[in-house]
């Protein structure tokens, strides 16, 4: 029996204090009779504040983007309706390996215990659905009950930050409020210590093949950032004199103005140059490779086979898989062990942003649009993407110390509006600028409320190009059903909140734009940017139209005169 010192607390507030022991200052989600409870604690102890929001699925988004500024975040439901309709976003922090702790009021223990039929359930007698439903997008889940509440809270907790990945727990609402004898001490968010021998074993075989290595390289995806390791990646490359590049999940993890900064590796979609690099490698160090076609450029991608694989706690070097290693202590272990290399040249490529010069009267295309958007960035600025178009801004070159938020890996449309919030609430003294099409801002707008209600002032950049461009260059170019209401989109900040100070511009030429980037930020700036359906960047309606192949095969509609949009010639 442990014989640390302890105390008597409320459930409720003892699992309060741990979300403010592991850094979580701010509660996302939507109040309900069965979560009422610890909401009434939230408020009474002052020990984090709520951010209510417009519905369960964005308040996941915005959990999602609070925990990748903060390293975690958290949303409060009501049972089964809640965790339901937030599925889909702690869904995605699952596919996106973000840490966000999913905590659902639910039915009292003494309607569990009794069998009593409750509203919120599904009224067959049961009460597990939405454990179960939530153990397939979820690292870790329990139902909180007087006997293992403090060690389930700690659990769950520990378990989400270590594996940067979604847990879920359930609080009945007859219990909060009762006390438990919980631990004195204070929740540290702490790795379990390596293996030494298996961290000096690991350490030695990847500083062995790197030091050997003529034309070693690194390839970074979206877990080094999470792990918190692109220092450590530098200081090796700059050790080395060696190339690093990252794929489009993990852009901003590495500064882009490092001087061994290579770009974006994609395979056949790699930027000029990139893929050579990393293709030719005789000792390439991925980083928590984990390739899909978007992000492989449709599988051609194809590592070197002596590629070393290294995750957040195991690393592959050839036949040797080694366990009970942590990223961090194996990097730095790594950096301290390779010999410094002073005669291998960078390999930085050369970006060109391509620039169309139209007069300011001109039609606003894409072409004109985005290299107006590069120079508008600045150092510390945090990018948002939503699926379509907007993806362009994978190929602009980002300042130092900017932060890029995106749903690459899952893809859920109008996430990006929910993470803007989050993110927001992390990190309000930085600029945050959201870039996204029509059709994603209409599955989310209502949470441009709450961003509204709050004052926060991020600049919004829309493009209102009457749909779903990105899958028109699947199928469906000029179809129906690629079509959305056409909204007064810039007037939606004075009917969100009248008194707003919010700017709004509805942007139709070249010369619109140049005066809209000239604006100063000290309020909200909502951007309508007008242009053609059909007018896409080379670039996403390529990835289209192959997706379209690999989505649909040989007997595909694609085939078909005209159902596809394809690039200008």
């Amino acid at each position: 029996m442990s014989s640390s010192p302890t105390r008597r607390m409320t459930i409720g507030d003892f699992l309060l204090r741990r979300l403010e022991e592991a850094g979580i200052r701010h509660l996302f989600g939507v109040p309900g009779d069965y979560n009422l409870c610890l909401l009434q604690q939230l408020y009474d102890a002052g020990r984090l504040k709520w951010i209510g929001n417009t519905g369960e699925l964005t308040a996941s988004y915005a959990a999602d983007g609070y925990a990748r500024l903060n390293g975690l975040g958290a949303l409060l439901v009501t049972n089964g309706v809640g965790p339901l309709s937030a599925i889909n976003g702690v869904g995605g922090s699952y596919s996106e390996h973000v840490p966000v702790i999913c905590i659902s009021g639910s039915i009292p223990l003494r309607s569990i215990d009794r069998g009593l039929g409750m509203h919120h359930t599904m009224a067959d007698g049961t009460f597990d659905h939405f454990l179960h439903a939530h153990a397939q997008v979820t690292v870790a889940q329990a139902r909180l009950t007087p006997r293992n509440a403090a060690a389930e809270i700690d659990r769950l907790i520990l378990t989400a930050w270590r594996e940067k990945r979604p847990v879920y727990m359930e609080l009945p609402s007859d219990i909060p409020y009762l006390e438990i004898e919980v631990p004195e001490a204070p929740l540290i968010l702490a790795e379990p210590p390596s293996d030494p021998e298996r961290l000096h074993s690991c350490i030695s075989a990847i500083a062995g093949r790197l030091s050997l290595a003529t034309s070693p390289a690194i390839l970074v995806d979206a877990d080094a950032g999470r792990f918190g390791v692109a220092s450590e990646l530098m200081q090796l490359a700059e050790k080395m004199q060696a190339p690093v590049a990252v794929i489009n999940a993990a852009k901003s993890v590495i500064d882009e103005t490092f001087p061994h900064y290579l770009g974006i590796y994609a395979g056949g979609a790699s930027e000029p140059g990139v893929r050579e690099i990393i293709e030719s490698s005789d000792c390439l160090l991925a980083i928590a490779y984990s390739p899909i076609e978007v992000t492989t450029g449709d599988f051609t991608a194809s590592l070197p086979a002596a590629t070393i694989h290294a995750r957040g706690h195991s690393v592959d070097v050839g036949d040797d898989n080694y366990q009970a290693v942590t990223l961090k202590e194996v990097l730095r272990g790594v950096i301290d062990a390779v010999p410094q290399v002073t005669n291998r040249p960078p390999r930085q490529l050369a970006k060109a942003i391509a620039s169309k010069f139209a007069e300011a009267s001109a039609k606003l295309t894409q072409a004109a649009y985005w290299p107006a958007i590069q120079g508008y960035l600045r150092p510390g600025d945090v990018l948002y993407v939503d699926n379509g178009t907007s993806f362009s801004i994978l190929g602009l070159k980002l300042p130092p110390d900017c932060t890029f938020i995106g749903s690459i890996n899952w893809g859920s449309i109008g996430y990006s509006v929910g993470a803007l919030l989050g993110a927001l609430t992390a990190a309000p003294h930085r600029r945050h600028l959201l870039f996204l099409g029509d059709g994603s801002f209409q599955v989310t707008a209502n949470e441009l409320s709450t961003i509204l209600r709050h004052d926060h002032k991020p600049v919004i950049f829309l493009i209102n190009n009457g749909g779903y461009t990105i899958e028109r260059g699947y199928i469906g170019k000029a179809e129906s059903y690629n079509d959305v209401a056409n909204w007064s989109y810039a007037a939606l900040p004075k009917v969100f909140r009248p008194d707003t100070s919010a700017r709004s511009f509805v942007v139709k030429t070249v010369g619109d734009l140049q005066h809209v980037l000239s604006v100063p930020n000290d309020t909200l700036i909502f951007v309508e940017s007008i242009m053609d359906p059909c007018d896409a960047p080379a670039p996403v309606t390529i990835s289209s139209n192959k997706g379209a192949e690999l989505d649909y095969g040989p007997r595909g509609p694609q085939h078909r005169d005209g159902l596809q949009l394809r690039p200008a010639k």
